[in-house]
């Protein structure tokens, strides 16, 4: 079996040139104006964070990444959905480059891990967004109400 946090710590450098190159096709204005290099180390920050998650099997390193970055982002006047775009690309990449070099008895494990890691520091990045453009300490959102129909 093979170790997630090893493999992917391996594809480091195509995980984050596929996750930049996906936001820059976006065409995102603070992106844009941000630079390559900015990105670059954005992405390998949030990437690191993903990395070191799953090897301790640990969300605090990438939610308490993620409640760091809602603040910057929110305070340098980002949208929360060119960060969540930023989220979404480095997801999609790191998928795409398991989905290509795991075996597929791998892959669950896998994507399972990523998915778990990111969907937290999405969560927290959302939740500190909502607190911050509130004004108010909201602790997590929950969305529970939208998928039990009508009260």
């Amino acid at each position: 079996m093979t170790d997630i946090a090893a493999f992917l710590q391996q594809e480091r450098p195509a995980v984050i040139a596929a996750a930049e190159a996906a936001l820059v096709r976006m065409h995102m204005p603070h992106y844009e104006r941000a630079g390559a290099d900015t990105i670059q180390e954005r992405l390998a920050s949030l990437f690191d964070r993903l990395v070191e998650s799953i090897a301790a099997r640990d969300l605090t390193p990438s939610v308490d990444h993620a409640r760091r970055i809602a603040e910057e982002r929110f305070n340098d006047g980002y949208d929360i959905a060119e960060v969540q775009t930023a989220f979404n690309a480095l997801e999609e990449a790191s998928w795409s480059c398991a989905v290509s070099r795991l075996e597929a008895s791998e892959l669950a494990e896998a994507l399972g891990l990523i998915t778990t890691v990111l969907g937290a520091g999405k969560d927290a990045l959302a939740s500190t967004y909502v607190s911050l453009a509130a004004s108010t300490n909201v602790g997590s959102l929950d969305l529970r109400a939208l998928f039990a129909g009508t009260s």
